[in-house]
C-alpha cells in the first residue's frame, strides 16, 4: 500500500493512501450521480438537469412536488439506509475478523425482523410502531449474541457461530409468527420483510437522519481502533487500544444503525455483506474501511433500486429482492474464494 502524506500551513501532517482518497471521491462522485438519475426515474421522467433545477428552486410546481414529495425521501433513505447498513457490515466483519461476519449471517437483521413482526402480528401495530419494534429487536439481539460469544472476550469464530446459531432460531421464529397472523396481518408482515423503499417519505427519513448523524462519526471516529482490534485483542492492547470497551461501544452502534436502516426499509439483505468487501477490495489499503464502505453501500442501494424500478418493465420489484439476488450470487463467490483461500 503506498502512502503519502499532506502537511498542512500549521504544521500538522496527514497520511494517506492515494488510491483510497480516489476511490472514495469516485463513490462519492457516483452516490450523488445515482441519486440524481434515481431522482429523475418514475411515471413523470425527468432529465438530470431539470432535477437539478428543481432541487436549486426553479423547477415548476408538478416538478416541485414530484420531487420533493414524492422521490427525494425515498432516495435519501436509500442512501442513509446502504450507508448504515455497510457500516455496520464493515465494523462486524473487522470484529470477527471474518468475511462472513455480517449482520445478514449472523442474525441482527432476523432479530430485527422478528421484534417487527412481534408488533404486527401479535399487537396489530402500526408501521411506526413496527419499526420501534425492529429497533427493540435488533438491540435485544446483539446483546444476546454478545452475551453468549463472551469468554474472556469476543473472538471472531465464536461470534459467527454462535451469531449463524441466532439467526436460524430467529428464522423459526419468524416463520412461527407468520403462521400465526391472519391474512391481513401476514400479508402486511410478508410485504414488510421482503425490504422496500417503496413510499418511503420524510417521516421515515429524519429519524433515520438522526440516528446516523450521532452513529456515523462516532465509528468512523474510532477507525484507527477498529484497525488494531483486526490485528488481534494483544496487538490493540499493546497499542493503547481499550479493547473490551472499544468492542462493546463498536458493536452496539452497529447493531443500532442495522436495527434503525431495517425499521426504515425493512429487512434489505447482502448490503452489510457486501458493500464492506467491494470497498477493501477497490481501496486496497487495510483496516475497516468504513467511509468507503458507507459510499459504497449507498452506491448499490441505489443500484438496486433502480434495477427494481426499471430493469423488468412494467413489474417493479421491492429493492429486497434484487439485493437478495445479487447479494446471494456473491455469497457464493465469497464462499468459494475463502475455501479456496483455506480460510473455511
Amino acid at each position: 500500500m503506498t502512502t503519502k502524506t499532506l502537511r498542512t500551513a500549521g504544521g500538522l501532517s496527514v497520511r494517506y493512501a492515494p488510491r483510497g482518497a480516489l476511490s472514495v471521491l469516485g463513490l462519492l462522485v457516483l452516490t450523488l450521480a445515482g441519486a440524481v438519475v434515481l431522482v429523475g426515474t418514475g411515471d413523470f421522467p425527468m432529465t438530470p438537469g431539470e432535477v437539478v433545477d428543481t432541487l436549486l428552486g426553479a423547477g415548476t410546481p408538478v416538478q416541485e412536488f414530484a420531487v420533493m414529495q414524492i422521490r427525494l425521501p425515498r432516495v435519501l433513505v436509500a442512501v442513509l439506509v446502504g450507508a448504515a447498513l455497510a457500516v455496520g457490515g464493515a465494523v462486524f466483519q473487522s470484529i470477527s475478523r471474518n468475511p462472513l461476519g455480517s449482520p445478514d449471517v449472523i442474525g441482527f437483521g432476523q432479530g430485527a425482523t422478528v421484534g417487527a413482526l412481534t408488533v404486527i402480528v401479535l399487537f396489530q401495530g402500526s408501521a411506526a410502531a413496527a419499526a420501534g419494534g425492529a429497533v427493540v429487536g435488533g438491540l435485544v439481539t446483539g446483546a444476546a449474541i454478545y452475551l453468549l460469544a463472551w469468554k474472556k472476550g469476543v473472538h471472531g469464530y465464536r461470534l459467527v457461530l454462535v451469531g449463524i446459531g441466532a439467526a436460524a432460531m430467529l428464522t423459526s421464529v419468524i416463520h412461527y409468527l407468520i403462521t400465526k397472523a391472519n391474512l391481513v396481518d401476514a400479508t402486511r408482515a410478508t410485504v414488510w420483510m421482503t425490504g422496500s423503499l417503496d413510499g418511503r417519505d420524510w417521516a421515515q427519513f429524519w429519524p433515520l437522519l438522526t440516528v446516523c448523524c450521532v452513529l456515523l462519526p462516532l465509528v468512523l471516529g474510532h477507525g484507527r481502533a477498529l484497525r488494531m482490534l483486526e490485528m488481534g485483542d494483544d496487538a490493540a492492547y499493546a497499542l493503547g487500544v481499550k479493547v473490551e470497551r472499544t468492542r462493546i461501544l463498536l458493536m452496539a452502534s452497529a447493531v443500532l444503525l442495522v436495527a434503525v436502516a431495517t425499521s426504515a426499509a425493512g429487512p434489505i439483505v447482502f448490503v452489510s455483506l457486501s458493500a464492506p468487501q467491494l470497498a477493501r477490495r477497490l481501496t486496497r489499503t487495510p483496516g475497516p474501511n468504513l467511509g468507503a464502505s458507507a459510499l459504497m453501500g449507498s452506491v448499490l442501494l441505489l443500484a438496486a433500486d433502480w434495477l427494481a424500478t426499471n430493469a423488468f418493465g412494467e413489474r417493479q420489484l421491492p429493492v429486497g429482492v434484487v439485493t437478495g439476488i445479487l447479494g446471494g450470487c456473491y455469497l457464493l463467490w465469497l464462499l468459494v474464494t475463502e475455501r479456496k483461500a483455506g480460510r473455511i
